[in-house]
C-alpha cells in the first residue's frame, strides 16, 4: 500500500489488520511511528527513553501471532519493567536502574504482538497528577503546549493524543490513567482491582490502589487490549471476577436502559471549575438522550476523613517504594537524589505507624462498602474526572518553604478519581467535552466491581453518538506543529 501519515489516524486494531492482511510490513509500521515520534517529541517531551534500534531488531524476527501483531507501543516508565531498558520512575535515584527481566504484564503485551519502541515520561514515582519530573523536564499537552498533560501517565497520553501511537501503557493509583486521558482528550479505562497482574515481583501496591492497563484513542482498542493481557498471574494474592465474554464483544453491544447517578459536588468539598461541571451536565444529557435513566445522587462519603486516610496510605506507599528500590539497587536514599516533594513524603511516610496504616485501610474499606451499597441502586456513577481543565505547567511546583504545596494542590485537583482506586471499581474518563479554550474536559464514569463489560458497552454507545476520533490537537503527527 502507499504508506502515508494517514496511519496516525488508525487505531491499533486497524493497524494490526493491515499487518494481518499483508498490506503493510511490521517494520513499516514501526518506522512510521518512530518518524512521528521524532517529529512531535521535541515539542512534547513525552518519550524519555527511545528503544528504536531494539524495536527494529525485534521486527526482523518472527513476532508472536497475537491480536496486535506488529503494532508499535510505548511503555510508561513506571512499575512495568522491560528487560534491558532503563526504568527510572522519573527519579534521579533510579536514572541508571535497568531491570533484568520483563514484568508479566510486559510479557503479555509482547505476546499480544505489540512492539515496544520507547518509554514515556512520568512524574517522580507517579506522585503528582502532572508530568513534570526534574529528571526529564515537563511533558507538554498536545492541545496547548503551555499546559499539563496530567499524570502520572502523561507521556503515554500525550503520544496517543498526538497520533504517534494508537495506544500506550498506563497505570493508575489515584487517577493516573483517567487524569491524563481527560487532559489529553483520549479514552482511559482503569480496570477492576487485580484485573491485570503486577507479578512476578509485586503482589499489590498500597493495598490494591494501583491498577495496570493503558490509554487509547478508541474504545475498542481499550477493550481488546484488556482481553489480551488481563487475568491473574501465578501466585497473585487475589484476582478480579472473571469476565463472561471478551470485552471487545461488549463494544457496540446494547447497554440497555442504565440507571445513572450524577454529581458535580466533590466529597472533599473541593471547588469544581464551571467547565468540569458543564462537562458532567453535558454527559448526563447525552446519556438521557440515549434512553438511560439519569438523576442527581451521590453516596454520603465523609470527604475529609477519606482524604486523610487516603493520604496516610499514599505517604506510607511512597516510603515503601523508595525503601524497596533502595533494597533492590543497593543505593542509600538521600535528599539530594529526590525532588523536594518526594523526600518530604518519604519522611512523612516513615512516620506512619503500622497501626495507623491499618486503621487507614480499614476506614477506606468502610467507604468502599458505602460506595458499593450506593451502586446497588445505580449501574453507573457519573462525576467530573477532575476539578479543573488542564492546568498550566508549573501549577504543582513546590512553594518556597513548603515542598508539599504541589501535593496540596493535587488533592484539590483530583477529588473524584481516587474513589475508584480505594474501592477497586472500574472507572473511565471519556472525552466528550472541550471548553472554549479548546482544551479537553473528560467525563468520569464509575461502574460496579468487576463490571468493565457494562462500562465498555456504555463507552461504545457514547463514542458512536459523539465521536471524538477526528478531533486533533494543535500538535498532531503529520500536521504542522504549533511554534
Amino acid at each position: 500500500m502507499a504508506f502515508t501519515e494517514e496511519l496516525a489516524s488508525l487505531d491499533a486494531i486497524a493497524q494490526a489488520e493491515l499487518v494481518r492482511t499483508g498490506q503493510v510490513r511490521t517494520i513499516e509500521l514501526l518506522e512510521a511511528a518512530i518518524a512521528r515520534a521524532e517529529r512531535v517529541n521535541p515539542a512534547l517531551n513525552a518519550v524519555v527513553t527511545p528503544l528504536y534500534d531494539q524495536a527494529r531488531t525485534e521486527t526482523q524476527g518472527e513476532l508472536p501471532d497475537g491480536p496486535f501483531r506488529g503494532v508499535p507501543f510505548l511503555l510508561k516508565d513506571l512499575v512495568a519493567s522491560y528487560a534491558g531498558a532503563r526504568m527510572s520512575s522519573g527519579s534521579a535515584f533510579l536514572r541508571d536502574f535497568v531491570p533484568d527481566r520483563d514484568s508479566e504484564l510486559v510479557s503479555r503485551f509482547r505476546r499480544a504482538g505489540l512492539v515496544v519502541f520507547g518509554k514515556t515520561n512520568t512524574p517522580e514515582f507517579g506522585i503528582l497528577p502532572t508530568t513534570e519530573p526534574l529528571l526529564f523536564g515537563p511533558c507538554r499537552n498536545p492541545w496547548n503546549t503551555g499546559h499539563s498533560t496530567g499524570g502520572s501517565s502523561g507521556g503515554s497520553a500525550a503520544m496517543v493524543a498526538a497520533g504517534v501511537v494508537p495506544m500506550a501503557h498506563a497505570n493508575d493509583g489515584g487517577g493516573s490513567i483517567r487524569i491524563p486521558a481527560s487532559c489529553c482528550g483520549i479514552f482511559g479505562m482503569k480496570p477492576t482491582r487485580a484485573r491485570n497482574t503486577l507479578g512476578p515481583d509485586i503482589g499489590d501496591i498500597m493495598g490494591g490502589l494501583v491498577a495496570e492497563h493503558g490509554v487509547t484513542r478508541s474504545v475498542r482498542d481499550s477493550a481488546a487490549l484488556l482481553d489480551a493481557v488481563s487475568g491473574p498471574g501465578v501466585g497473585d494474592p487475589y484476582y478480579a471476577p472473571p469476565r463472561t465474554r471478551p470485552f471487545l464483544d461488549e463494544v457496540g453491544a446494547d447497554p440497555g436502559r442504565l440507571r445513572i447517578a450524577f454529581t458535580t459536588m466533590a466529597p472533599s468539598g473541593a471547588k469544581i471549575h464551571p467547565d468540569c461541571i458543564a462537562a458532567v451536565h453535558d454527559a448526563a444529557k447525552l446519556c438521557e438522550s440515549l434512553g438511560h435513566s439519569v438523576e442527581q445522587a451521590a453516596p454520603p462519603i465523609p470527604g475529609e476523613q477519606m482524604v486523610s486516610a487516603f493520604l496516610a496510605v499514599w505517604r506510607a506507599g511512597t516510603a515503601h517504594a523508595i525503601d524497596s528500590m533502595a533494597l533492590l539497587t543497593g543505593r542509600q536514599p538521600a535528599p539530594e537524589l529526590f525532588e523536594p516533594l518526594t523526600w518530604a513524603l518519604y519522611e512523612l511516610g516513615r512516620q506512619v505507624s503500622a497501626s495507623s496504616y491499618l486503621l487507614a485501610q480499614t476506614f477506606l474499606q468502610g467507604i468502599s462498602r458505602q460506595i458499593a451499597g450506593f451502586m446497588l441502586r445505580y449501574d453507573v456513577w457519573l462525576t467530573p474526572t477532575l476539578a479543573d481543565p488542564p492546568l498550566p505547567l508549573g501549577s504543582f511546583d513546590p512553594a518556597p518553604g513548603n515542598p508539599l504545596a504541589g501535593f496540596e494542590r493535587a488533592v484539590q485537583f483530583v477529588p473524584f478519581t481516587p474513589m475508584a482506586n480505594l474501592s477497586g471499581q472500574p472507572a473511565m474518563s471519556v472525552p466528550l467535552h472541550w471548553n472554549k479554550d479548546g482544551l479537553p474536559v473528560g467525563a468520569h464514569f464509575i461502574g460496579r466491581l468487576g463490571d468493565e463489560a457494562m462500562l465498555f458497552r456504555l463507552a461504545g454507545q457514547l463514542e458512536a453518538a459523539r465521536p471524538w476520533r477526528n478531533r486533533r490537537p494543535a500538535v498532531f503527527a503529520g500536521e504542522p506543529l504549533v511554534k
